[in-house]
């Protein structure tokens, strides 16, 4: 039986370039079966304890890491020694690394992330399914996602999506619309899949929302940018999400990347339990 290896992808940051060096890498093995496993924002010694804490309990860990403080990345080695845990820092010679440790010969193609294999037809399956999910449009079959947004309007709701959706991840977004109800079938499916709700600053979501009208030269209710509005909207959302026990992510200081990267973070910890 071959080994199913845990990938650990640390990162200082969003992580996004540590997936895309991982990408290129895992594409030079063919017989390589692995889970990844997130950590993003790691920027203290405390969290790279943790990490190193919770792979002593498993089988078959790596470690990436790229972590710009020289003497955190410097921490990181030499915890991961103490307990001999492969650990990688991306700048290095990385293939060579994984050919050693998979006893494999790397094939050495060029772009052979980019060849047309099963995560790249995974990830062209979510574009599609996130783009008939986006804004509520479809409800029917919510527990097909792997994640579903919810939050009032602008706030990063489809743009996160999409942003997972070409990592691979179906996302499904639904807007909370004031006096009215959300959809039974979200309920439903929240006791089965992942709900995370948005929320924002209210001078953020009103400069957002101005801005979209003067624009977009949209035909909006005045009370859309109304600030007294809009903090009852907030508060609305997050009675709603604490009622449910979902996940609240205030994307106000977040770009769209580092509130996917939060996301997955999210994904990663509920996929443990």
């Amino acid at each position: 039986m071959n080994k199913i290896y845990q990938v650990y992808q640390v990162s200082d940051s969003t992580g996004e370039t540590l997936d895309r060096i991982f990408l290129a890498i895992k594409a030079q093995f063919s017989n390589f079966n692995y889970k990844t496993i997130h950590y993003s924002f790691t920027r203290t010694e405390n969290q790279i304890d943790k990490i190193i804490t919770k792979s002593k309990t498993e089988k078959n860990i790596i470690i990436l890491y790229t972590i710009v403080n020289e003497n955190l990345a410097k921490y990181m080695v030499q915890e991961t020694k103490k307990y001999n845990i492969p650990c990688f820092e991306v700048l290095g010679n990385l293939i060579t690394n994984f050919s050693k440790l998979l006893k494999q010969e790397a094939s050495h193609k060029p772009s052979g992330q980019h060849v047309l294999n099963e995560d790249y037809y995974k990830r062209i399956e979510a574009v599609q399914f996130t783009m008939s999910h986006d804004d509520g449009k479809k409800i029917s079959d919510l527990n097909n996602s792997d994640v579903v947004l919810v939050g009032a309007s602008r706030t990063s709701k489809t743009p996160t999506s999409i942003y997972l959706a070409n990592r691979g991840y179906k996302v499904a977004n639904i807007p909370l619309i004031p006096n009215k109800d959300i959809p039974t079938q979200l309920i439903e499916s929240s006791k089965k899949i992942c709900v995370v709700g948005l929320i924002c600053d209210v001078a953020r979501l009103f400069d957002v929302r101005r801005n979209r009208i003067h624009s977009m030269h949209e035909d909006r209710p005045s009370d859309y940018t109304d600030k007294k509005i809009i903090l009852n909207e907030l508060e609305n959302s997050k009675k709603l999400f604490k009622k449910y026990n979902w996940p609240i992510i205030d994307v106000t200081r977040k770009s769209v990347e580092e509130t996917a990267a939060s996301i997955i973070k999210i994904l990663d910890i509920l996929n443990l339990k």
